[in-house]
């Protein structure tokens, strides 16, 4: 087949980049961090905080009702939240803020 008359359809927009501030994600929200969410998961992780701040509402609202599968739920998410397997919900990765101190 020889591409020699117009295409029916336009091409595609070409994808527009992000030079907002380090740490935003897509249309400028900051991503999630990962030291809030590990603390979220360990403290208030049977009710599924956690869930709700990575933006995975629905899942909040399970977790939530089954106290965290009776625990086993949020002990599981705790253990794919500290290993780095866990995204928020635009599937995102987690971000680790490092402070650094200047020293005189």
């Amino acid at each position: 087949m020889s591409d020699t008359g117009p295409s029916a359809f336009p091409p595609p927009p070409a994808p527009t980049p992000n030079y907002g501030n380090a740490g935003t994600g897509y249309a400028g929200q900051p991503q999630k961090d990962f030291v809030t969410a590990v603390i979220l998961s360990w403290l208030l992780g049977t009710l599924g905080i956690d869930r709700f701040y990575l933006g995975y509402t629905g899942l909040g609202v399970a977790k939530l009702l089954t106290f965290g599968g009776c625990g086993i739920w949020a002990l599981i998410d705790f253990v794919i939240l500290v290993t780095g397997n866990m995204s928020d919900a635009q599937g995102r990765p987690l971000q680790f803020r490092t402070n650094k101190v200047n020293t005189i």
